[in-house]
């Protein structure tokens, strides 16, 4: 449904987004996520048809859209696409009903197919009761459902949303994930859904892509980057809590692995250790696999303790049964397993 072959954003001499190739099934719900100035919104604002590539080609349904190399684009209007903004953007002079209705005229329908359509989509929202309402006479959660009901209206083949529940609070959100997830099922529309949230990416997301200063880092399905993380950044980026990087450097005959020796072999003679946060333990004392930390957090999730602790550049999180007897600021005795999860290159792509 949805293809990037290598789009490429430039503004100026800043290259936002570099030569990203994608290939989406009909029906995915694709989550772009990465840090703050990643190139994820541009990227969604080019399938959007609000930036033009700098070279690429943008495909829906087979159809180019946007090509970069030759400086043409298909009208926003004209894509059979739908944006939902982080800020919304109702129009504040029209009811619910009248903001859900505008598209739907602009697209030529009568009205009685309008009222149809509009009474369709309020009450799929649960809103229907709002109908007759301003956007300053409800709730920021009710102007979002709003905003995604005026999108869905004229049944586009693709949505886009960008980060669209940042601004409602923390209960909020997780209720509209799940009220987005049964809307993608209903509509069957191809998702593009941009967030910071690697929680909101790994609960609603068929496919994922990282990304980070520009670059897709791996793309992959939820549970593909969890398994196969394929570099530093998403081992450390993806996870709940995220996986552990310990450097491990040759040191004489032997390794030494967050400065300490320890009976080790990394594919390498400098290279990055990865653990899983269940890999890791507590002990007591100190022992031939342990790391001294400095006990910086403890918390409690679905019944197991995450205790991380820090020392110098390390950040170590293990899941736990119990929380230590240590308090914060303590010194406490991280255990390492015998084999790494993963090894990384100090560069960090994926070795071994």
């Amino acid at each position: 449904m949805l293809e990037l072959n290598y789009i490429t954003k430039r503004f100026g001499k800043v290259e936002a987004v570099k030569g990203i190739s994608l290939s989406v099934p009909d029906g995915a719900f694709l989550a772009l996520l990465g840090p703050s100035g990643c190139g994820k919104t541009t990227l969604l604002r080019m399938l959007a048809g609000l930036e033009l590539p700098s070279s690429g080609q943008i495909i829906f349904d087979g159809q180019v859209v946007s090509d970069g190399d030759r400086a043409w684009a298909v009208d926003p209007a004209k894509r059979k696409s739908g944006l939902v903004f982080q800020s919304y953007a109702l129009w504040p002079h029209m009811t619910v009903a009248g903001n859900v209705n505008w598209p739907l005229k602009v697209a030529g329908m009568t009205a009685a197919q309008r009222q149809t359509r509009v009474d369709e989509v309020l009450r799929m929202l649960s809103i229907h009761t709002l109908a007759s309402r301003y956007p300053n006479e409800i709730s920021g959660g009710q102007q979002q459902r709003v905003a995604i009901a005026r999108t869905i209206a004229p049944k586009p083949g693709i949505l886009l949303f960008d980060e669209p529940l940042s601004n409602l609070d923390a209960k909020l959100r997780i209720e509209m994930r799940t009220e987005l997830m049964r809307l993608h099922r209903a509509t069957g529309a191809t998702t593009v859904y941009v967030t910071h949230d690697q929680i909101e990416a790994m609960t609603m997301a068929t496919h994922i892509a990282v990304m980070d200063q520009g670059r897709v880092e791996q793309f992959g399905t939820p549970a593909d980057l969890v398994a196969n993380p394929a570099s530093a950044f998403v081992a450390t980026f993806v996870g709940t809590p995220p996986n552990n990087l310990v450097p491990v450097v040759k040191n004489g005959n032997g390794f030494k692995v967050g400065g300490r020796h320890m009976a080790i072999t990394p594919p390498s003679d400098h290279a990055q250790a990865m653990f899983r946060a269940e890999s890791l333990g507590l002990a007591e004392t100190e022992g031939p696999r342990t790391l001294p930390l400095e006990l910086a957090e403890v918390s409690t999730i679905a019944g197991r303790t995450m205790v991380t602790g820090i020392a110098a550049d390390i950040r170590l999180t293990a899941i736990t049964e119990s929380a230590p007897a240590a308090r914060i600021g303590d010194t406490i005795h991280i255990v390492l397993p015998d084999h790494a999860d993963a090894w990384f290159a100090p560069s960090g792509e994926r070795i071994g």
